[in-house]
Formats: C-alpha cells, structure tokens, sequence
C-alpha cells in the first residue's frame, strides 16, 4: 500500500503480530503482542506511544524500524528512511568497546565511518563517557549504555529517531540534558516516536499521542489530551 499523505513517513494499517516460543524439537506456542493497531508517523512531530506494561509499544518501535515484520496487517514507508532505535539492548555488541559500538551503530544506519569517527567527540562528550569509551560494553551500566545510545541518535539525525524509555535512566542532571535536547530536536523538526511511562513528560515533548491498550489501538489525538484520559482510566483501574 502506498503512502498518499506527503507528510506521512510510516502508516500502520490494522497490525498484529504475534511472539513464537519453542517448546520443543516439533512443539510452539505463540501469542499476540499485538491484535490490531493503526496510526500514521507524520514528519517532523513527536508521537508518543503509550499504553500499560506488555501493551506492545517496544514491539511496536521494532516493527517500524524493521525488526520485526507483521503477522496481520500491513505497514507502509517512505523507501530509503533512516531509522534509528535508542533502547537499553538495541544495536550494541556486549565485547567490543563504547567506541566501536559507536561508530558501528552509524555505520549499519548508513554513515561513513569517516563520518562516524568525525562526530565521535561530541557523541562521547554528550554522553559523559570519556572516562569508559574505550571499555567493553558489557563493563557497562544500563545508564551508561542508555547514554551512549542517545548521544548517538542525536548526533546522526536519522529520518525518524525512536526512543525507548531511555530519557528515564542516568541522574537527574543527565536527564535534564536529555529533555532539552529533545526539545532541541523537536525544533528542528527530527521526527521523534517516544515510549514513555512518565506522562508529564510525555505532555511536554510530544505534540499526539497513541495509546495502545491489550494490543489495539484504543485511542489517537493530541498529546495532552490522551494523556489526561489514560490517566483517568488507569486512575479508575487501580480504584
């Protein structure tokens, strides 16, 4: 299906997927992740994805970015988008160094590593890893991994930048950092897709909202008003 909005990058239409768990040598089982989601990634906004936990919103992040393909439903893009994935286990080689999990990372995105390697002194000094970027990865804490892979994202500028609990983790100076800097981005028009479960934050960044609820699409519209609606609901369940 092609994509006839001209400020539309990726439209999902009625998606489902389902996880296979191997029982056995001749036995598996599966069971959904996602049933039925539709929205649209549009240039230049900040879409939140929000819902409870196993609601499907990291799944939904991989099957944009082409890890994963749809069982039901298609998805479509634009060809030749750059996509990059920020996540505490996305994209990054536990034995090689901070360094050469930098560069890589740009590199599978499309980059030189001519280019890497010119941006890597802003990459480390946003991250404040300058004391372990020549350390192995798996020497690494998850705060610091989150911030090698955010300073990375921010400094390639991909067509699309999705972003996955990551603004939550390091101290709060760092996280302070990070939330200006995707103000920055934002801008600038970089087309974000953010996971979060802190909804001020979520109120703040992002300009819609999706909220996924049992794997389907419960609701779409601006940021602020669905947050103050999965709020009440989550409000009511806890009552």
């Amino acid at each position: 299906m092609s994509i006839q909005d001209p400020n539309t990058l990726v439209a999902f239409d009625h998606v489902g997927y389902r996880f296979r768990i191997r029982q056995g040598l001749f036995r598996s089982k599966s069971y959904p992740a996602l049933r039925d989601v539709s929205f649209d990634v549009r240039r230049g906004e900040t879409l939140a994805l929000v819902g409870r936990n196993g609601a499907g919103k990291s799944t939904l992040l991989r099957l944009i970015c082409g890890i994963y393909r749809p069982d039901t439903g298609t998805i479509s893009s634009r060809p030749g988008l750059c996509i990059s994935l920020l996540s505490l286990s996305a994209g990054f080689d536990n034995e090689l160094s901070g360094r050469i999990n930098a560069v890589l990372n740009g590199m599978l995105l499309g980059f030189s590593r001519q280019e890497m390697e010119s941006r890597l002194d802003d990459i480390i000094a946003f991250s404040e890893l300058e004391d372990a970027i020549d350390d192995p990865l798996k020497t690494y804490s998850s705060g610091m991994r989150a911030r090698l892979g955010f300073a990375v994202g921010l400094e390639l500028s991909p067509d699309i930048l999705l972003v996955d609990e990551v603004l939550g983790v390091g101290d709060i100076n760092f996280r302070k950092k990070a939330v200006t800097a995707m103000k920055a981005k934002m801008a600038s028009q970089q087309t974000v897709v953010f996971v979060s479960h802190d909804m001020s934050t979520v109120s703040t960044l992002c300009d819609r909202a999706v909220w996924i609820e049992e794997g389907v699409t419960r609701n779409i519209g601006p940021a602020k008003d669905i947050v103050e609606e999965y709020t009440a609901h989550m409000n009511g369940r806890q009552r």
